[in-house]
């Protein structure tokens, strides 16, 4: 749901219109019933969903399918339209499934470090440090997924290593050890 948005938003950034802006507006309904159910069981989301988001979608693929023939078919609006269409089984499933969220932003902002990092690894110098960036990114990314600041994890872990006994290393993995507590700041 999330490139749908975009793609009328990006329709608004290259002139104003009132259609997008509908189409926004319908799309932003479906998000304030997310945001409302965030939390629940997925059991507690279907039932509001079907209740909630199955009319609201249902009316929205209705007024796309009308105002559709109306936009010239070349425009940017006709082809946000369709791309809408073309992929409308796949936005729908959520209402169907709990455990399903509206759109695939978490997945993408997980993924987005690898995206912006992989022209960077190609000068990794070799196989082996191509594995030990990867070793790294893998070990940040978990320390961000148990609430860890990254940098101050592993400060914490390499302070704590040299003394630490080689048998318990595994104490100091991110989902073991505790997320540092913020400092407060140091009065002036």
């Amino acid at each position: 749901m999330a490139h749908v948005r975009r793609k009328f938003h990006d329709v608004i950034k290259l002139k104003a219109s009132p259609i997008a802006e509908e189409a926004l507006s319908r799309i932003g309904a479906l998000y304030d019933i997310e945001k409302r159910i965030r939390g629940m069981t997925a059991d507690e989301r279907r039932t509001l969903r079907q209740q909630h988001a199955r009319p609201v979608l249902d009316d929205l693929k209705a007024w796309i399918l009308d105002t559709l023939a109306t936009v010239p078919q070349k425009h940017k609006l006709a082809e946000a339209m369709r791309y809408a269409l073309s992929r409308w089984d796949a936005l729908s499933v959520y209402v169907d499934d709990g455990r399903v969220e509206i759109d695939n932003n978490t997945a993408e902002r997980a993924i987005r470090p690898i995206g912006i990092g992989r022209k960077n690894w190609l000068f990794a110098g070799s196989d082996t440090g191509g594995e030990r960036i990867a070793n790294i990114l893998t070990l940040i990314e978990t320390a961000k997924m148990h609430g860890h600041n990254p940098e101050v994890y592993l400060t914490e872990v390499l302070a704590r290593i040299k003394d630490h006994p080689e048998k318990s290393l595994d104490e100091l993995l991110p989902w073991i050890m505790a997320p540092a507590k913020a400092t407060p700041p140091v009065a002036a």
